[in-house]
């Protein structure tokens, strides 16, 4: 229990300090550090569930098993990272009077504070707290979004705390028709919405409550998640905040928000056991792959293209979920992983070419490969990787995503080929300019620090050819927990 304390404390307390320091010329690394100790902190709890299985804590308002334990060390590690890259470039933006002192300090402390609301949601046995983790996750991510106080950035942030405070609302009323259901079931009280109560009990729930609840659940958490047609406030908010912002938009808090509909999925198929919940899944996810793709050639703002990426992403996940089944629940939660470190390293990359270019319009960023082959190569291998290049682990999630969905949906099979093919065209065919194209920029005098990328990258790279025998013992256990 002391791991799990200290991966719910270190984050809140880091928050705390870097709201009276956070304008210091010390407290980007004070920020990397208290990142780099929710990482050891969420490593030591890895070890003991994969030592003692799962965990209860605090009269069992806590839980971490199989399902969670592998996305708490994902955020932590990805949050890391983020903070490293994010060093250098906040001074640059501070340096180019994007940044004040009270900026500065609002990003770090808000950024730690959105760390620690993430990992609550995570670890969280409470489906009640569950929302108000995911509720205080948007209003410190609406904060971060607008820091910079331009009108673009106002605007993005209000869209964004519009839709998803909509999103939330109706999770919150999904929530209190489970609580409904749950206390007709095995009685009201602090217990009612207990995860691990209600999955023990689940096939006891009101079936056409449950069915009712699922839907608000799924729209509701499905808004965070970026599922077509709740999807807008997404390509707004990575555009207009700052890049490490837009990193574990994309890499983490959509993550998170399709745990949350997964845990939500596990009781409504016990309950209903009539695979609904699994088609809405599917409907939604296979609609999300589609429009998203179709949006990406008309893009010519970068970070908006990889934006309209990661909906796809979700929506390829979503689907896998929806599916069901062994197989499917592992690409799922193996394109969970792939997807977080390939598309933040993109970021990463798209952030340090922006700021060299002062533009993010993909037509004033060329020939990155003459101004820094570093920048040049990181963008082109976390393209190819993102696109679903051999030997890439994207491409072993979506290889197993499709032939799942050749043997079980055989009809929805040539939409996701389409459209996986379109999203390659469309964006290899922004990228590779922007990578080998001409250019009138100056060589950068020194590389950028974008160790963050490459390591992501390698990860993403072996997770494609070797899959480590405890990690693929997670996916197996998770998937087989997930049902469907």
């Amino acid at each position: 229990m002391e791991a799990l304390l200290l991966v719910l404390a270190i984050p809140l307390a880091g928050g705390a300090l870097l709201a009276l320091w956070g304008e210091r010329e010390w407290a980007p690394e004070l920020n990397a550090a208290v990142s780099l100790a929710t990482l050891a902190a969420a490593a030591w709890l890895t070890v003991q569930v994969i030592r003692g299985g799962p965990l209860l804590a605090w009269n069992e308002w806590f839980f971490v098993d199989a399902l969670n334990v592998f996305l708490v060390t994902l955020t932590a590690f990805v949050g890391f990272t983020t903070s490293l890259f994010s060093r250098p470039y906040m001074r640059i933006e501070r340096d180019h009077g994007k940044m004040t002192p009270q900026r500065m300090r609002l990003f770090h402390s808000m950024y730690q504070l959105f760390n620690g609301m993430m990992l609550l949601a995570l670890t969280t046995n409470n489906l009640g707290i569950l929302w108000v983790a995911m509720e205080a996750a948007t209003l410190t991510t609406v904060l971060l979004v607008s820091v910079y106080r331009t009108a673009a950035s106002l605007e993005a942030a209000w869209k964004y705390f519009i839709l998803c405070g909509v999103g939330i609302a109706q999770a919150l009323f999904g929530t209190i028709l489970l609580y409904l259901a749950a206390e007709r079931a095995i009685g009201g009280g602090d217990g009612a919405l207990l995860w691990t109560h209600l999955a023990e009990s689940k096939h006891l729930l009101d079936p056409s409550i449950l069915s009712l609840a699922f839907v608000f659940l799924l729209l509701g958490y499905g808004t965070k998640v970026g599922l077509v047609p709740v999807h807008n406030w997404l390509p707004d908010a990575h555009a207009e905040g700052p890049t490490p912002i837009s990193a574990v938009l994309s890499g983490l808090l959509l993550n998170v928000a399709l745990y949350a509909v997964l845990r939500c999925k596990v009781l409504a198929d016990g309950a209903l056991a009539n695979g609904l919940p699994g088609r809405m899944m599917i409907g939604f996810g296979l609609v999300t792959v589609v429009v998203a793709t179709f949006f990406l050639s008309r893009q010519r703002d970068v970070k908006r293209m990889f934006a309209y990426s990661s909906i796809e992403h979700m929506g390829l996940m979503t689907f896998a979920f929806g599916l069901g089944g062994p197989i499917a629940n592992f690409a799922g939660l193996l394109h969970m992983t792939v997807h977080a470190l390939v598309k933040s390293a993109i970021f990463f990359a798209v952030g340090h070419a922006a700021q060299k270019a002062g533009s993010q319009l993909m037509d004033d960023i060329r020939g990155l490969l003459k101004v820094n082959p570093t920048v040049g190569w990181a963008l082109m291998l976390g393209t190819l990787a993102i696109l679903g290049m051999p030997p890439f682990g994207v491409f072993a999630s979506e290889f197993l995503i499709l032939t799942t969905a050749m043997r079980e949906l055989p009809w929805a099979t040539p939409f996701l080929l389409v459209a996986l093919g379109v999203a390659f065209a469309a964006i290899f065919g922004h990228v590779q300019p922007m990578v080998f194209g001409e250019t009138s920029l100056r060589p950068l005098p020194h590389p950028p620090a974008l160790l963050p990328v490459f390591v992501h990258l390698g990860l993403a790279l072996m997770l494609g050819l070797y899959i480590p025998p405890w990690l693929d013992g997670w996916y197996r256990e998770a998937a087989r927990m997930i049902g469907g």
